[in-house]
């Protein structure tokens, strides 16, 4: 069968294919969401991450102009 044969099964099934009524899905909704675990808190802030980031990459920085300098604690 070739995919040009499929298409008119396809519009069927699409069009016969059951769907629960409104007020079952709201129901379900209000029941799962009721169950769900409460969401984990958000980050304090994205300027903190930020600032953690460029500090903690800043000082890679600096170790590394450090051990190129040879003055390190790993220069020979």
């Amino acid at each position: 069968m070739t995919d040009h044969n499929l298409d008119p099964i396809a519009d069927r099934l699409r069009r016969e294919r059951p769907v629960p009524s409104p007020g079952f899905r709201g129901d379900l909704r209000r029941r799962l969401s009721e169950q769900a675990p409460p969401s984990p808190a958000p980050a304090r802030t994205p300027r903190l991450l930020v600032a953690a980031y460029a500090g903690s990459g800043a000082l890679l920085l600096g170790v590394a102009a450090i051990g190129l300098a040879g003055i390190g604690p790993l220069a020979t």
